[in-house]
């Protein structure tokens, strides 16, 4: 009987041992940054069938799982160069691919404002194809870049991947749930699509100096211009309502460009 007591607790000893050894809290953040992928891979499906709304929805639930991966990596100290990656692999679908294929579903609703040519047929297929194809691409060159550039640690340069998810959705959310004409106008001008959609790609790749929301104290001061732009979106939708949400990105953006501003006039005063 001792003998069979010694064997149960040497496997408990061991299963123990093991546990230890390959604890299951560093495979959390990897889990949760799957569910940003699968949340992702979602939205594409809905956006390719013109629920688009819907894909909007689930691009704000890949956000949240973005945060909380990272949230949860610092938490239990369970950083990983897997990790790492594949929370880049999960970024380019949930937020480079996932929103082109809204703007490619707006671009085809919209075609119709697209000038006719003698080739027009041709030129808007074009168009239609090629223009969001722009999105996923610098989505792509944004991240590789960030994965190898220390010096976004405390701050991004150039318009994060969520950043620019969040301004595609941001309209459709506002549209759907506001009476706004000046969006509905917007979402249904090719023109307007167009230029929207290279403006915010190409800002992915420039190294203009924006935001993190990443902060390690909650403390006024180091956070002010994460403090402003929060007082900014809670005024801007309190005024505007849904409507507002359409403001967000350009709001991150000017507040940004302002803290910068800010941070550079310090040394001179003193």
């Amino acid at each position: 009987m001792n003998h069979k007591s010694n064997n149960k607790k040497k496997i408990y000893l061991n299963f123990v041992l093991f546990v230890k050894q390959h604890s299951m809290k560093k495979h959390i953040p990897n889990f949760i940054t799957s569910l940003n992928l699968a949340s992702g891979f979602i939205a594409v499906i809905f956006a390719f069938n013109g629920e688009i709304v819907t894909a909007s929805w689930l691009i704000v639930a890949a956000m949240i799982f973005d945060f909380l991966d990272g949230l949860s990596a610092r938490v239990l100290k369970a950083y990983s160069d897997i990790g790492k990656e594949l929370d880049s692999l999960a970024d380019i679908v949930s937020f480079g691919v996932a929103p082109a294929i809204i703007i490619y579903e707006l671009l085809t609703d919209s075609s119709g404002s697209i000038p006719a040519f003698s080739d027009g047929l041709v030129i808007k297929n074009l168009a239609i194809t090629l223009i969001p194809v722009i999105m996923p691409v610098c989505a792509a060159l944004r991240l590789a870049k960030f994965n190898i550039d220390t010096t976004q640690a405390t701050s991004f340069k150039g318009l994060p991947t969520p950043a620019n998810a969040l301004a595609v959705i941001s309209v459709i959310i506002a549209g759907n749930y506001s009476d706004s004409k000046i969006v509905d106008t917007f979402t249904g001008s090719s023109s307007a699509l167009i230029i929207f959609t290279i403006f915010i790609s190409l800002l992915m790749v420039t190294r203009i100096p924006l935001l993190s929301l990443k902060t390690s104290h909650l403390k006024f001061k180091g956070n002010e211009g994460r403090y402003l732009l929060v007082a900014s979106v809670i005024f801007v939708l309190a005024i505007f309502g849904m409507a507002g949400a359409a403001l967000i990105v350009p709001l991150y953006i000017i507040v940004s460009l302002i803290s910068l501003l800010f941070r550079k006039s310090l040394p001179e005063q003193r």
